[in-house]
């Protein structure tokens, strides 16, 4: 796909269980979405660490569709179907589709119009469209500024969920019943304890999604998304400390011509 697209990484959970089987899996209230909302959820593993990330539809009353911010439809299909015992459920990956920006539609939002699926933003919907219809990106500096991360493959498995600040996101519950990660989540937002949290930064250079961050020979974070305009914008996860010790929000990274200066924009709590 050209780089100034992004494909659409679906999964589709369909089946009288499917919103009982995807409570009992996802970190979000599943249960309390309406058919024609959409909410962000999480899939973590027993150690809270987010396997995905992604916006959760539904879009009938036995029917889920998951856009997923980073990491493969297949591959989480596969993982999750490990899970489905006699759930009366089945899972796949939804046909190749393209991500474009569609005018403001009301937050959570969901609108269908033939195979073009519509995701309210508030000042945007973001759009997945069939795979032969022509994407854009302008929707990805808006969703930089609102904090909604999108996971490269480096940070999948990798970051705990208030590293992304999903809690804010309402992507987890403290006050649902057992999910993969829960006892993580829960025991992270009553006792503290998280030391890296996400912000978002302007960079002197260019950065990747998935390039480590490093103070010496000390790892203190990892990139997420980037958006290269007149600045170089991105999220990050950064540690705590690096962000703590700050001088006028600005961080030094590196030395010599591989320095990078960051600038903290905002930081986001979990």
């Amino acid at each position: 796909m050209p780089s100034n697209t992004r494909d659409a990484q679906t999964l589709l959970i369909e089946g009288p269980d499917a919103v009982a089987f995807a409570h009992a899996q996802f970190s979000s209230k599943v249960n309390e979405l309406a058919v024609g909302r959409w909410a962000f959820g999480a899939w973590l593993d027993p150690q809270g660490r987010v396997r995905a990330l992604f916006h959760l539809a539904r879009i009938a009353d036995g029917k889920l569709l998951l856009l997923l911010r980073g990491g493969k439809a297949a591959d989480m299909a596969d993982g999750l179907r490990r899970f489905v015992f006699r759930s009366r459920v089945t899972l796949r990956e939804a046909p190749a589709a393209a991500l474009a920006t569609g005018e403001a539609q009301t937050l959570h939002d969901v609108h269908i119009e033939g195979e073009t699926i519509s995701l309210g933003c508030g000042s945007h919907a973001l759009r997945i469209v069939p795979s032969t219809t022509t994407g854009d990106v302008q929707w990805q500096p808006v969703q930089l500024k609102l904090g909604w991360p999108w996971l490269p493959d480096e940070a999948l498995n990798k970051c705990l969920a208030p590293m992304l600040s999903l809690q804010r996101l309402q992507a987890v519950a403290v006050d649902k019943g057992c999910y993969p990660g829960q006892e993580i989540v829960a025991r992270l937002h009553f006792r503290g304890g998280c030391k890296r949290h996400l912000c978002s930064v302007t960079a002197s250079r260019a950065i990747a999604p998935g390039e480590t961050l490093r103070r010496g020979e000390q790892e203190v974070g990892i990139v997420l998304n980037v958006v290269n305009g007149d600045t170089i914008e991105a999220l990050v996860v950064l540690s705590d400390d690096v962000v703590d010790n700050a001088i006028d929000d600005n961080i030094t990274l590196g030395d010599g011509d591989d320095s990078l200066l960051m600038t903290t924009i905002e930081r986001w709590p979990a």
